[in-house]
């Protein structure tokens, strides 16, 4: 019972932020949890829940692109470690390098970063292998959009069900 409560009082700050910032509440609170990269803050049940009570399109798109700038730490991460694992890895790295642009690099930063899934590996790795950033955000702008807009209208079509379902076994 305890982790229930957890997970209400942190619904309910977040909710509660997002009332009193709107969208833009969204786009921080997204950021901040696509940002960290030990410790990943999921705010999958956040979007859900905002997708029901606001416009689900636009709560996708702030958290979309929050999470993108967020994801980019990975990326930098990746990047500022390539000397590293460089100077380790070296032929393996090249090989997987290869490997990665061949077997569409594109495509899959698109689903991993589409999947509830951590995704910083593949960010990391990308600034490892100094992939094109320009190509790494928006395939990661891609799958965190089409993961938004899925949350977030899945929310809208269906959070009055969710409830309806859970009151009674959390005892509300």
């Amino acid at each position: 019972m305890e982790w229930t409560n957890f997970l209400v009082s942190i619904l309910t700050g977040s909710t509660e932020f997002v009332n009193k910032w709107g969208y833009l509440g969204i786009f921080f609170i997204s950021l901040i949890s696509s940002a960290s990269i030990l410790f990943p803050i999921p705010n999958f049940i956040l979007i859900f829940t905002l997708g029901s009570t606001l416009n689900p399109f636009l709560v996708g798109l702030f958290a979309a692109i929050g999470s993108t700038i967020g994801e980019t730490t990975g990326y930098l991460l990746g990047l500022g470690g390539k000397e590293i694992l460089e100077d380790k890895y070296s032929k393996q790295l090249e090989k997987i390098k290869k490997m990665f642009k061949k077997y569409g690099s594109v495509i899959w930063i698109i689903i991993v970063s589409a999947t509830p899934l951590p995704d910083d590996i593949i960010g990391v790795f990308c600034g490892v292998i100094r992939y094109d950033f320009k190509k790494y955000f928006i395939a990661t702008f891609i799958g965190k959009l089409i993961l938004s807009l899925i949350l977030s209208y899945a929310g809208y079509y269906s959070l009055n069900w969710v409830l309806d379902y859970l009151q009674p076994k959390l005892g509300l």
